[in-house]
């Protein structure tokens, strides 16, 4: 047994063995000197809650918003968040140092994948973006791991379209807000349809129709989808598109690399498109940056 916790362990007999005394009511515990046994408990308590804690949430925010600037910038509030599981996988010997600086980029994406496949992890489950499993597995012994998110089934639907449990979540949860349906043309998971550029290829992203529906009302179904975590936006004719409404749910693990790509010019005010030219969206119908468990807690 390591010496760290063969000393807690030690610790910890010694607390019990003196609360049992005590309670007992034994002539040697009524002797014990409370104060010593007040301490050792501190002690034993302190050393057990003395982790770091990441916010999973933090860090996925990070694994999308840093690896496409043109410098190492951090996300604000998640850089400490970062910092630690880069520390972590640096203590691994899959990250340098240098590398270690809050700064979610390609470095860090290429360790964290390497981490994921020495797990025996493969595919999307080794996109470099943390997973619950793997991010607690890193922490072990280092940090405890706060806000998890998880996608749930990744074979879930929405309106006959393959989707995540937590996509439909947040689709359900946009449409009990319109006085209209969202009708899915492109679910999550395909290839099938080169022109989404791989966007589709993971989870979290859709295509939904706005046929049948005034301008208004496609204005309203992209802010009613922004409102519960998804980067959304109006796709038009003069963008190269037939009219539909592109929607990637911020913060999916399972999102491919092109899809958090636009979540990150989604941060920055941007369309999503090659372009990066500025959001079209009219400003009444634009939100807070926001995802699904932020916007659940209100």
């Amino acid at each position: 047994m390591p010496a760290e916790l063969d000393e807690r362990s030690t610790l910890m007999n010694e607390v019990y063995t003196r609360r049992r005394l005590f309670t007992r009511g034994a002539a040697f515990g009524a002797a014990l000197a409370v104060p010593a046994l007040v301490g050792a408990q501190s002690a034993a308590t302190a050393d057990v809650t003395a982790l770091a804690t990441v916010d999973m949430e933090l860090v996925l925010l990070a694994a999308q918003v840093d690896p496409p600037k043109s410098g190492t910038g951090t996300t604000p509030g998640a850089a400490s968040h970062v910092l630690a599981v880069e520390q972590a996988l640096q203590a691994k010997g899959l990250l340098s140092s240098a590398q270690s600086d809050g700064h979610y980029g390609t470095s860090t994406l290429d360790a964290y994948a390497a981490w994921q496949r020495s797990l025996g992890y493969s595919g999307l489950d080794a996109n470099g973006v943390p997973g619950r499993s793997s991010l607690t597995q890193l922490g072990a012994g280092r940090f405890d791991v706060t806000r998890p998110v998880t996608v749930g089934s990744n074979t879930d639907s929405y309106g006959g379209r393959r989707v995540n449990t937590r996509t439909a979540d947040m689709l359900r949860k946009a449409d009990s807000t319109l006085s209209w349906s969202l009708t899915l043309t492109q679910g999550s998971y395909t290839s099938s349809n080169p022109d989404s550029a791989g966007t589709h290829d993971g989870g979290g992203v859709v295509d939904i129709s706005v046929s049948g529906l005034t301008t208004t009302q496609r204005w309203q179904t992209v802010k009613a989808l922004r409102t519960v975590g998804f980067a959304a936006w109006l796709r038009t004719p003069e963008q190269g598109f037939a009219y539909h409404i592109h929607a990637n749910a911020v913060s999916d693990p399972d999102m491919s690399r092109q899809a958090r790509d636009q979540v990150h010019d989604y941060y920055f005010g941007r369309n999503g498109l090659a372009t990066h030219a500025a959001d079209n969206t009219p400003e009444a119908y634009r939100v807070a940056f926001t995802w699904w468990e932020k916007s659940q807690r209100g």
